[in-house]
């Protein structure tokens, strides 16, 4: 297993859409543990495949709280197939460090997906999974989570993210 290098904001390849996995072999299944270890290691409670610099369709969840065992979703061609209600939490995302913002999302969720053998699978989440579902699916379509907020927001995330940058770079060259 590896660590994988994590794409930040503005990143091209972090708005470009991912393609859908056709071969399911021992490349998709490495590329899962590389990508379950950097979640980790982040930490973080999702991650897609193209934040690693892969345009894949695939992505990775785990909302389980710390005090409890592991429960790893590796979902491959995930789709929303069902939706239901409306919630606006706050997200953060390991592409945008520092930064977090309330969301409108669906409250409940269905997400139709294969496993890394190929197989199809239907999980129906609400609370944290079904936003994460939601989130890292964007991803796969080139959407960050700001893209969600209202122009006015967008506006000040870029301001005050680009400073943010911008000071992050003076300090490493100190």
């Amino acid at each position: 297993m590896a660590l994988l290098k994590i794409l930040h904001y503005p990143e091209p390849r972090l708005k470009k859409p991912s393609v859908a996995v056709t071969e399911f072999n021992d490349e998709l299944r490495q590329l899962a543990e590389d990508m379950a270890e950097t979640m980790y290691e982040a930490p973080g409670v999702g991650l897609a495949a193209p934040q690693v610099g892969v345009l894949k369709r695939m992505i990775i969840i785990d909302c389980s709280p710390s005090e409890e065992p592991n429960d790893l979703i590796v979902a491959v061609n995930p789709e929303i197939i069902a939706t239901e209600g409306e919630s606006l939490e706050e997200e953060g995302c390991l592409s945008v460090p520092g930064f977090w913002a309330n969301v409108k999302r669906f409250s409940t969720v269905t997400m139709r997906y294969q496993d890394v053998t190929g197989k199809t699978h239907e999980r129906t989440a609400d609370g944290l999974l079904g936003i994460c579902m939601q989130h890292e699916i964007d991803h796969l379509e080139g959407i960050l989570f700001v893209d969600r907020l209202s122009p006015l927001k967008r506006s000040l995330f870029r301001k005050k993210f680009m400073k943010m940058l911008k000071e992050r770079e003076q300090k490493n060259e100190a």
